[in-house]
């Protein structure tokens, strides 16, 4: 691959220095510093990641990121190089997970201005993932924690009440760590599109909760500040969503450990500590009394009660 740093250089007209940006377990983030004071943000794009399943095709990603920044949520791309993206620096602070359960109104209103903007490139479904992650688990061989099969039952169940009365797909980011948020002034906007996908909107909020150590009030606040109405079939929607954004990462990690050897070493990051982490908490939930209630709530949709108003829509 040509080197990006070279080739923006070039576009740029101007010596461009570059920091590396710590942090990302995927592809090179890095800070450019133009000799006239300019700040912009260099993504380039690891193939390897989307081989590996780890994230979607790369011309997907980045048409994906061109739609976010269309939406005002996501950076605005400035200049393509094959494999890289030269994008707005957003000069904003970096969310953590505290932060991210101390505002869930903003982070909500975000949600709503990337889910009403145009509709990404592909589909994704937190299911057919599972699916995906293993089989290459069996065909790698790849460790699993203790008891992971055991829990796949229930996650075909809460696909089955899921589906009895689906809500339209939107536009999501799907992988909401604390630290794709970035809140620059009173806006919180939104980075990183490597998992995008039209889905669910219910598993955005869920994932934003289980990424972020939501407790069960606090997630009901944040799907009511999103659905504008406070809904138990949708608050329930959000809670199953969270479990399987537990359930499905966990495998992120464990393939991501097993196929990208040389970048999980170089990553610093414990895998299989966090592979475990995300497992145990899906299994808490999964093993709490009120797991019955939320299928049930979510079953009961299909009463024929209408759906909240869907976000107002951008075109493309």
């Amino acid at each position: 691959m040509p080197d990006p740093l070279a080739d923006v250089r070039k576009w740029a007209d101007q010596p461009v220095t570059e920091t590396l940006i710590k942090g990302g377990l995927s592809h090179r983030i890095s800070r450019l510093t133009t000799a006239d004071g300019r700040r912009w943000l260099l993504r380039v794009l690891d193939p390897r990641v989307s081989e590996a399943g780890l994230g979607i095709p790369l011309d997907q990603e980045i048409a994906n990121t061109l739609h976010a920044a269309d939406a005002g949520v996501g950076p605005r791309v400035l200049h393509r190089l094959p494999g890289a993206l030269v994008l707005e620096y957003l000069d904003g602070v970096t969310l953590d997970a505290h932060t991210v359960r101390t505002i869930p109104g903003p982070i909500a209103a975000a949600c709503r201005r990337l889910h009403a903007g145009p509709r990404f490139v592909n589909d994704f479904s937190i299911f057919r993932k599972l699916d995906e992650f293993l089989a290459l688990c069996r065909t790698h061989e790849l460790a699993t924690p203790d008891g992971y099969r055991d829990r796949l039952p229930a996650a075909a169940e809460i696909e089955r009440a899921l589906a009895a009365d689906p809500l339209p797909t939107v536009p999501c980011h799907n992988d909401l760590l604390p630290e794709n948020f970035i809140r620059c002034g009173t806006e919180v906007r939104i980075v990183d599109y490597q998992l995008s996908g039209n889905n669910d909107p219910a598993f955005e909020l869920g994932d934003i909760a289980a990424e972020a150590d939501y407790d069960p009030d606090l997630t009901v606040r944040l799907a009511r500040a999103y659905f504008g109405v406070d809904d138990r079939r949708l608050t329930s929607r959000v809670r199953l969503n969270l479990i399987m954004s537990n359930l499905t990462w966990t495998l992120w990690f464990a393939v991501h450990h097993g196929l990208l050897k040389e970048q999980a070493a170089d990553a610093d990051f414990d895998y299989e500590a966090e592979a475990a982490d995300k497992f145990s908490q899906a299994v808490r939930d999964l093993d709490d009394p009120g797991f019955g209630r939320l299928v049930d709530d979510v079953r009961g949709a299909s009463t024929g009660s209408p759906h909240p108003p869907a976000p107002p829509r951008k075109e493309a």
